[in-house]
């Protein structure tokens, strides 16, 4: 029995472990080499940095655009420890040569790309001490990754609890299923369900199905139903005496909401760059996600950001202890550290904190929080709608001119002692309205096009 096809909306953009896979790579049969477990979650990893970071963009990086992430973060993402960090090394040095067939789990759809590597390029460099990769795909794969027509739903925190490679594949293929109304995947050959759960090249002599199943597959169904946000079952079709063809039930477990345990979880790779390029190294940022969740430190790098980049305020010499003031203070008692004058209209949540002006010893005073008004919080909405107007038109400019206003960011970046190399990478490839570099090049563009007062609604008060 074949299933139907959903009808999906588009889904939203999305931080943190979540993978929207096309269904085209699904099904990952090896040509050339054996998949290790590690290699195959360290890939899906790469796709969802990857992945986030092409949603944030406004268009189609070159063709030579390299991704990068911290190893580390990316090994944690995998369920992995740093013991794992030799093997994952080799690992990536040898994925530029491994060929895979590709093939979607719907029916009819058949094998849709052959002879692709998984990666253009990748390579490993230290920074700091601190192992980096970089990587880039083929064109095939970017454009599939950016913008997929089908996509299956993968949690890469539920794939880093299961401890086989067939329960790994046969949770991709079923993840898919879980929101479908016929509540099965599609009926395949036993051979094929053999390749596609197997991490040895295809077309190799497999063992009969019923050792399969009792070696492979049964243990599988149990990892995946006490683990994963699915049940499953297995569903055996017989010619005659022998079972020819298999599918699987499937069902969501009812109760049990995706949840994550952000402070004992992995960390996005992407909101670990952020922090970087900010000056903050991922193992103080480790601790600040541990006290506080994944989601409020992103929350407040927000806030660090605007607040780096504002050149009207004094600069910031140690963005660590600011990011760590921000989350114990919060933003409600940032204004106990302005002068008595207002500075320049900024918004409350682009004022220094004040344990950051007071001396590194002195314990921050309570006080009942300062409410936001309605007022307030429109003018930050229309403020938000600007930069995305502003990010467009910045995005629709010729090249040459793009990478004037690029240089003159630059510039002030150098002169402000944040020209990171993260940032200077980041600029090389192109991906310039983003982050540290992205916040500066919309100020100097807006500064320069329409004055000082770009960023206050008509009618504002300077």
């Amino acid at each position: 029995m074949d299933e139907k096809e959903v009808s999906r909306p588009a889904a939203p953009k999305e931080e943190g472990t979540e993978l929207r896979k096309p269904h085209e790579m699904i099904v990952m049969v090896p040509r050339s080499r054996r998949v290790t477990l590690t290699g195959r979650r360290l890939y899906n990893a790469l796709l969802q940095v990857s992945q986030s970071r092409l949603q944030a963009m406004e268009t189609m990086p070159a063709a030579d655009y390299m991704f990068e992430a911290p190893l580390p973060a990316l090994l944690r993402t995998t369920g992995s420890s740093g013991e794992d960090r030799t093997a994952a090394k080799r690992y990536l040095r040898e994925m530029r040569g491994l060929e895979v067939d590709w093939e979607s789990t719907a029916p009819g759809d058949g094998l849709k790309w052959r002879g692709f590597s998984m990666l253009s390029e990748v390579a490993i460099e230290v920074r700091n001490g601190e192992n980096w990769v970089s990587w880039s795909y083929p064109p095939t794969i970017m454009s599939a990754l950016r913008e997929p027509a089908r996509w299956a739903r993968i949690d890469l925190d539920v794939l880093a609890k299961l401890g086989s490679y067939a329960a790994v594949a046969l949770y991709e293929i079923c993840a898919r299923y879980r929101d479908n109304p016929s509540g099965v995947t599609s009926r395949k050959p036993v051979q094929w369900w053999a390749d596609a759960l197997n991490p040895a090249p295809g077309g190799a002599e497999r063992r009969e199905w019923r050792k399969f199943k009792n070696e492979r597959v049964k243990p599988a169904i149990e990892e995946i139903n006490s683990e994963t946000d699915i049940e499953i079952e297995l569903i055996e079709h017989k010619l005659g005496r022998a079972v020819s063809e298999v599918q699987f039930a499937v069902r969501r477990k009812r109760g049990t909401p995706r949840a994550r345990a952000l402070a004992e979880g992995p960390v996005d790779a992407g909101l670990v760059l952020r922090a970087e390029s900010l000056g903050i190294r991922e193992a103080k940022l480790d601790g600040l996600i541990k006290e506080f969740g994944e989601e409020r430190v992103r929350e407040q790098l927000d806030v660090l950001e605007r607040r780096a980049v504002n050149r009207k305020l004094r600069g910031i010499e140690h963005a660590y202890a600011y990011l760590r003031s921000l989350l114990r203070n919060g933003e409600d008692e940032a204004p106990l550290a302005l002068p008595p004058a207002p500075l320049d209209g900024a918004t409350v949540a682009e004022r220094e904190p004040a344990a950051v002006i007071a001396a590194p010893s002195s314990v921050p005073v309570a006080s009942a929080p300062s409410p936001v008004s309605n007022a307030g919080m429109a003018a930050e909405n229309w403020l938000n709608e600007r930069i995305a107007g502003l990010k467009r038109e910045i995005a629709a400019l010729d090249p040459v001119q793009r990478r004037g206003w690029v240089d003159r960011a630059l510039q002030e970046l150098a002169a402000r002692g944040m020209l990171s190399a993260v940032v200077s990478r980041r600029a090389a490839q192109g991906d310039v309205l983003h982050g540290v570099l992205g916040s500066v090049l919309v100020r100097v563009y807006a500064e320069a096009v329409y004055g000082p007062g770009w960023d206050r609604p008509p009618g504002a008060v300077a």
